[in-house]
C-alpha cells in the first residue's frame, strides 16, 4: 500500500495538522518559496497586467461608475474598485489574484489531506501541479472575474467538505458568505446551492442546523437575485435576473436554427416575426462559409457580441429614435424578448439543437479552447485611456519581454482536458462497477461531491453555457484531483485485497499443515 501521509482529523486540530506536523509544516514552507520565486519571475517577463478587450474594460467601467448592474454580474466589478482604494498598481492586483488562488488552492488540497487517507506520493503530485500550475499565472495576471472565481471556487469546495466531516456554525456562516459572493462574480454559480444541498444533506448536522444552513445561503443569494431584478425593473421595466442568458439562449438557438432547412421553417408568433425574418435573411445571404468564415463555426458567442450580427442590428433597429437611452438599457431590454425566442427556435427544433449546439459544445468541454489566454492582452500592444489612468500607466502601450504575445505554455491544457475528463468518466464507472463505497469509508462522501460538480457542471456548460480554457478552470482542476484521488484510492484497494489473500493463504496452508487427528 502506498505510504499514508495524512493524519486521522480526530487526533489534531487542522492547525496543528498544518503547521505543528513536521511534514507538512516544511512543504508549506517550500510551497510559499516557490510561489513566491516563480510570481517574480513571471512579472519580470509580463511586468503589465493582460487585459480582455470588452470583458476587462466592462468591468473597469462598472467600477469606475459604482454600477449596481451591468453586462456581466457586478461581484468582480466591486472588488475592482474596493482594491483600487488600497492600492493602484497593477501588480499589487494581479499579486493579489495570483496569491488568492494559490491559497485557496492550498486549502482545498490540504482540506482534502486532513480528512482522507491519501498516498504520500500522490499528494505531493498534486500538489505540484498546482504550485507550479502556468495557468494559475496567467489567470491572475488577467483583469477579469475568471481568477477570482476560480479561488473562491475553490474555497467553496473546501468549505463544503468541512461541512461533511466536521460541521460548525463557523463553518456554517463562512459557506454562505463564500457562496454569496461566488455567486456575484459568475452565473456558473447558479448550480453552486444545488451541489451545497448535497453536502449538508451528507453532513452529520441535526436536520434544524441543515435547514438553517441551507436557508442563510439561499437567502444571501435570494437577497442579491431580488436586488438585481429591482434594479432591471427600474432600468427597463422588465423584472429579469440576467439580460445576459436571453442574449445566451437566442445566440444558441441561432446556431442550430441556421441548420434548420427554408422547407422545414416553420411560422413564428407574431412578436417574433420582425427578429426572425431578419435572422432569416441573414442566414440565406451568408451560405457561402468561404465568404463568411464566421458562420463556420459552430457553438460560439458570435451572434450576441459582434456588430451587424441579426440580435444586434435588431436591437439598434429599436432605439433607433430613442437617443437617450444608454447602451445598458438597449442591451437589457432585449433579454426578455430574446429568451422567449431562443427557447420557442429550441423548442421547435430540438434534434437541431442538439445536434448543432450541444454536441459541438460537448467537444469544446471536452477539450475547452484556450480563446483569450492565447495571446497577452489579447493580442494587442495598448490599453484604452480608462485602464491607462485606472492603473497609473504612463503610457497606453504595455509591453513583455518575451519575444512575442503569444502564449504557448498553454497550448497543451486542451489536450490534458480531454485526458481528465476521458479519466474522470472512466474512474467514476470503475467506482460504481466496484461497489467503491464498501471499500473507500470517509472518501466515499468526498467522491459523491467531485462527481457532482463534475456532472453538473458538463451538463449547465453544454447546455446552456459557453466553453473555454478561463471559464473552466476549476472544474478541469477539481476533476484533476479527484481522478488523483480516483487512482489512489484505487491501488489501496488493490493493496488490502493482496494482503487479504495472502493472509487467506497462510491461514489455508496451516490448516493444511495440522493433522486431521489433531483437529
Amino acid at each position: 500500500m502506498t505510504e499514508q501521509y495524512s493524519i486521522p482529523a480526530n487526533e489534531m486540530t487542522f492547525k496543528e495538522f498544518l503547521f505543528k506536523y513536521r511534514g507538512n509544516r516544511i512543504i508549506l514552507k517550500w510551497t510559499v518559496v516557490a510561489i513566491v520565486i516563480q510570481f517574480a519571475v513571471f512579472k519580470y517577463l509580463y511586468p503589465f497586467a493582460s487585459f480582455i478587450h470588452g470583458d476587462s474594460f466592462a468591468y473597469m467601467i462598472a467600477a469606475d461608475k459604482n454600477l449596481t448592474i451591468n453586462t456581466y454580474l457586478i461581484g468582480y466589478a466591486k472588488f475592482l474598485r474596493l482594491f483600487s482604494v488600497f492600492a493602484k498598481p497593477d501588480y499589487l492586483l494581479v499579486a493579489f489574484q495570483y496569491l488568492f488562488i494559490q491559497f485557496s488552492l492550498l486549502y482545498l488540497l490540504f482540506t482534502l489531506f486532513y480528512f482522507y487517507k491519501i498516498g504520500r506520493v500522490v499528494q505531493l503530485i498534486l500538489l505540484c501541479f498546482m504550485v507550479f500550475n502556468p495557468l494559475f499565472l496567467h489567470l491572475g495576471n488577467l483583469v477579469s472575474s475568471d481568477c477570482f472565481f476560480l479561488a473562491l471556487s475553490a474555497t467553496w469546495f473546501a468549505l463544503l467538505i468541512w461541512l461533511i466531516h466536521r460541521p460548525s456554525n463557523k463553518i456554517i456562516i463562512w459557506h454562505a458568505i463564500v457562496l454569496f459572493v461566488a455567486f456575484t462574480v459568475r452565473y456558473n454559480a447558479m448550480i453552486y446551492p444545488f451541489i451545497a444541498c448535497l453536502a449538508f444533506a451528507l453532513s452529520k448536522l441535526s436536520l434544524r442546523k441543515k435547514i438553517t444552513g441551507i436557508g442563510l445561503a439561499l437567502l444571501l443569494c435570494g437577497w442579491f437575485v431580488g436586488l438585481t431584478m429591482y434594479q432591471y425593473k427600474k432600468l427597463t421595466g422588465h423584472w429579469q435576473y440576467s439580460p445576459f442568458s436571453g442574449w445566451q439562449l437566442a445566440n444558441n438557438a441561432m446556431y442550430s436554427y441556421r441548420y434548420v432547412d427554408k422547407a422545414e421553417r416553420k411560422p413564428v408568433p407574431k412578436k417574433f416575426q420582425a427578429l426572425d425574418n431578419m435572422i432569416r435573411e441573414f442566414f440565406d445571404s451568408t451560405r457561402d462559409v468561404e465568404k463568411n468564415r464566421t458562420e463556420a463555426i459552430m457553438a460560439s458567442t458570435f451572434y450576441m457580441w459582434s456588430p451587424g450580427m441579426p440580435l444586434m442590428v435588431y436591437k439598434d433597429n429599436l432605439f433607433k429614435r430613442d437617443t437617450a437611452a444608454s447602451d445598458l438599457k438597449k442591451w437589457a431590454s432585449m433579454g426578455p424578448l430574446f429568451k422567449e425566442y431562443g427557447i420557442y427556435i429550441i423548442k421547435q427544433y430540438p434534434w437541431h439543437f442538439i445536434r448543432y449546439f450541444m454536441w459541438p459544445n460537448a467537444s469544446k468541454y471536452y477539450a475547452p479552447p484556450i480563446e483569450f489566454l492565447e495571446s497577452f492582452n489579447s493580442g494587442n500592444a495598448a490599453v484604452p485611456e480608462l485602464a491607462k489612468q485606472w492603473f497609473g500607466y504612463k503610457s497606453p502601450i504595455i509591453k513583455t519581454r518575451m519575444k512575442d504575445l503569444r502564449v504557448w505554455v498553454l497550448d497543451i491544457y486542451p489536450f490534458l482536458s480531454g485526458i481528465v475528463n476521458i479519466l474522470m468518466l472512466f474512474a467514476i464507472l470503475c467506482y460504481i462497477s466496484l461497489k467503491g463505497w464498501q471499500y473507500s469509508g470517509p472518501l466515499h462522501k468526498g467522491i459523491i461531491m467531485g462527481g457532482a460538480v463534475w456532472l453538473l457542471n458538463a451538463v449547465f456548460t453544454i447546455s446552456a453555457s459557453s466553453a473555454a480554457l478561463r471559464f473552466q478552470s476549476f472544474p478541469i482542476l477539481l476533476t484533476t484531483i479527484f481522478v488523483a484521488l480516483h487512482v489512489d484510492w484505487m491501488i489501496q484497494v488493490m493493496a488490502q485485497l493482496k494482503q487479504e489473500g495472502k493472509r487467506l493463504d497462510i491461514e489455508k496452508q496451516m490448516e493444511e499443515a495440522i493433522p486431521q487427528g489433531a483437529i
